[in-house]
């Protein structure tokens, strides 16, 4: 299938920073191979459309409500927004401690296996503090970022890939890439879906950390449709 991304075109105002599912970087690099079905074609040209797209990551400031998509990753986000090669779910993330990562996996795992649906596309708006998940163990410790996940977290686990057999053919094992063993947000770079952080959350981070450099950034229900 085409997809058709025009910057100048009515872009749909998300105020998100994608971390492209096929953009390398020191999140993503660190799972390499795809665990994504060997029929979901629409995914994979949807995956590749991402990575040529540019991101911008130069932000010095943003205003409280972004209101021009020159502010945020508009041509990505139309590209995902524009996506109809399969069933698509959107999910509202904002607690790092909560069973998020559990339950995308959980709904990714049922629509692939389940319901037969290869190019599923799980996009998730991830903001509060479970943000703090997609930045690497180096942005933590620079900006001492445990501060602001509460609780006992000391470290940025969620981006540490488990010792999971990453086997795509073997689906059923408890011990899998496809099981609770897994649950990390490389998991949904693996298995191509996305990951989004809204540039006013950075905003915000910056002043809760006292930043005044540029951050590197990769940046529920759920509804069928």
């Amino acid at each position: 299938m085409k997809f058709k991304v025009d910057r100048r075109g009515a872009l749909v105002g998300f105020g998100v920073g994608l971390m492209g599912v096929a953009q390398s970087g020191p999140v993503t690099a660190a799972i390499e191979a795809t665990l994504e079905p060997a029929t979901a074609k629409n995914l994979r040209e949807l995956s590749r459309v991402l990575a040529w797209i540019p991101r911008r990551r130069d932000f010095k400031a943003v205003p409280m409500i972004l209101d021009k998509p020159d502010l945020w990753d508009a041509v990505p986000i139309a590209a995902v927004l524009a996506y109809k090669g399969g069933p698509k779910q959107a999910w509202d993330n904002t607690e790092l401690a909560g069973p998020w990562l559990n339950g995308m996996r959980n709904s990714v795992n049922a629509q692939i296996w389940s319901f037969k649906e290869p190019n599923f596309l799980c996009v998730s708006a991830t903001h509060g503090s479970a943000h703090l998940a997609l930045f690497d163990q180096d942005m933590w410790d620079k900006y001492q970022l445990a501060k602001l996940a509460g609780g006992n977290i000391s470290r940025n686990t969620f981006i540490v890939a488990p010792p999971a057999s990453h086997d795509p053919g073997d689906f059923q094992s408890a011990e899998g890439a496809f099981s609770s063993k897994n649950n990390s947000v490389l998991a949904p770079a693996a298995r191509r879906r996305v990951h989004g952080l809204p540039q006013h959350d950075l905003g915000t981070l910056r002043a809760a950390c006292g930043c005044r450099r540029k951050s590197r950034s990769s940046g529920g229900r759920c509804d069928r449709r």
